[in-house]
């Protein structure tokens, strides 16, 4: 019986999404085995190794010696300069969304990873969720006249996310992504898009889709709710079709995750969400605010 080697991955990062998340998702296993983990804070970067049986990397360098994929824990403008490095280094990327902090750094990833031949993944988190997947299976036989959605959280108001390149950009760069994301596949591929509003306290998005339905899009982080909102609901012929994260368990995301980044560094092949995926949802972010 033949037994396939855990990847390595060393992880870039070292703050409260890459402790809470990152780091605990890749040394569970069984699939990968985190090896190396590097911050711009070296006393960050060794807590987080140390917990978890890593070494702490001096250099992004030695952390691409020590490992075969790297995953990404850090703001925008950091992945999008070190993505670049790491997939001419030959290394497997597991990316966060955005891809960058504008269009033109999220391009020079894609294209990165394309000259390179390496695999690459986003972390948009609900698409490993169970729920997401059946309501996207059930999408594709719904005939979408219209939809609306929304991704709402007061998470910019106070505490560990309410960080720079968030209070600086707001929701339409950090929550846009997802739902773009999941209306570009569950009603159809958006042709044109346009934001109105303040990224920073609430922007609407109205999007045009090749197949003639349209959709909006509601993003703020910056309301005060008991907790996270995302919804999505399509409207057709046929009656309603609705997703709803409320109830959801987002741990079941974490293991989904990890076996499919794996099974692709081990295949060779990147699946449907890759650094192109990443990429087409940082025009459609970019066409919403020059339209």
């Amino acid at each position: 019986m033949t037994t396939t080697a855990p990847v390595e991955v060393g992880l870039i990062g070292a703050g409260p999404w890459a402790r809470t998340m990152h780091a605990r998702m890749l040394a569970e296993g069984p699939q990968t085995r985190l090896t190396a983990v590097w911050a711009r804070r070296a006393d960050a970067a060794r807590e987080v190794a140390e917990q978890y049986g890593a070494v702490a990397a001096a250099t992004p360098e030695e952390l691409f010696d020590r490992c075969e994929a790297v995953a990404f824990a850090v703001p925008p403008s950091v992945q999008s300069e070190l993505a670049v490095r790491a997939a001419k280094a030959g290394k497997a990327l597991l990316l966060e969304k955005p891809l960058g902090l504008d269009l033109a750094s999220a391009r020079a990833v894609a294209d990165a990873v394309e000259e390179a031949g390496v695999v690459s993944q986003m972390v948009l988190t609900k698409r490993y969720l169970p729920a997401t997947r059946e309501f996207l299976r059930q999408a594709e036989s719904f005939s979408v006249t219209g939809a609306r959605s929304c991704y709402l959280h007061g998470a910019f108001l106070g505490g560990e996310l309410a960080t720079g390149w968030r209070l600086e950009r707001g929701a339409l760069l950090d929550l846009g992504p997802h739902l773009l994301d999941l209306l570009d596949t569950a009603v159809g591929r958006i042709a044109r898009v346009r934001a109105t509003g303040d990224p920073r306290r609430w922007v609407e998005l109205s999007c045009e889709h090749e197949n003639g339905a349209v959709s909006q899009a509601s993003l703020s982080g910056s309301v005060r709710l008991p907790r996270a909102r995302t919804r999505v609901e399509l409207f057709g012929e046929e009656g309603e079709l609705v997703y709803d994260t409320a109830g959801l368990d987002h741990d079941e995301a974490w293991p989904v995750l990890r076996a499919e980044f794996a099974a692709a560094v081990r295949a060779g092949r990147s699946g449907e969400l890759s650094a192109a995926r990443g990429l087409r949802l940082q025009e459609l972010i970019e066409a919403a605010v020059t339209r």
